[in-house]
């Protein structure tokens, strides 16, 4: 049986920057009118600058973050190549309180990483995805 992977983006801009231990995340982003998968893949779409696979998503669950704040995840089976990611971008001003404004990508890196080193590079409150993902798929 394959070893199962998760697909992970590392948070761009300048707090993230050199830090590995939580600092990766499940795609995500915010949405109003939306059904949750719809809102979902166009995130991933707009985070990872390709569209997300064109597979089967199965709903893992809504996780509330210590700040009351909720995501949906999904999970669909896929090789989708983490090599080349265009992400968008979000402005800020840096140096704090410098007046310059600059740009950084949402996920300067993407990859695929087993459960366990997922668990210690994932950001806490997304941390039960994987608890839900191994139910899911049984293991």
């Amino acid at each position: 049986m394959p070893r199962l992977e998760v697909f992970l983006g590392h948070m761009g801009g300048p707090f993230w920057r050199g830090r590995d231990a939580a600092a990766w995340s499940i795609p995500k982003g915010t949405y109003t009118d939306e059904e949750p998968l719809a809102a979902a893949l166009r995130e991933f779409s707009e985070e990872v600058g390709r569209p997300a696979p064109d597979v089967e998503y199965r709903e893992l669950g809504a996780f509330r973050y210590a700040s009351g704040k909720r995501v949906w995840v999904f999970a669909g089976e896929s090789d989708f190549d983490a090599s080349d990611i265009r992400s968008n971008v979000f402005e800020l001003e840096w140096p704090p309180r410098s007046g310059r404004r600059q740009s950084f990508p949402e996920l300067d890196a993407a990859g695929w990483f087993a459960l366990d080193d997922a668990r210690e590079r994932l950001v806490k409150g997304q941390r039960p995805a994987l608890d839900a993902l191994e139910r899911l798929v049984g293991g």
